[in-house]
């Protein structure tokens, strides 16, 4: 699986702009698929901004153990949030 993920990373940052990445993002994804990878996202910038967990699930919407999840994966990941959440805040 590792090697999966290396080759997907590799395909990724082959991706110039933001039209190729929602292109590619589209193709490899199904709508629900996609729909969990916003929601997550989402998410996690709510827990960045230290917004209440039940407020979170109703804004996004997902389940208050999604978020409880997220951000364990914010805090204590393997900081892959952490470098995304930093570099969109520029």
């Amino acid at each position: 699986m590792a090697d999966g993920i290396s080759e997907l990373a590799a395909a990724l940052r082959t991706l110039r702009t933001d039209g190729e990445v929602t292109a590619f993002l589209r193709d490899l994804c199904t709508r629900s698929e996609l729909e969990a990878l916003a929601h997550r996202w989402q998410t996690a910038r709510l827990v960045d901004k230290g917004v209440p967990y039940v407020e979170i699930a109703e804004r996004v919407p997902t389940s208050t153990a999604t978020v409880t999840r997220v951000a364990q994966w914010v805090r204590h990941g393997a900081g892959g949030y952490r470098i995304a959440l930093d570099r969109v805040k520029r």
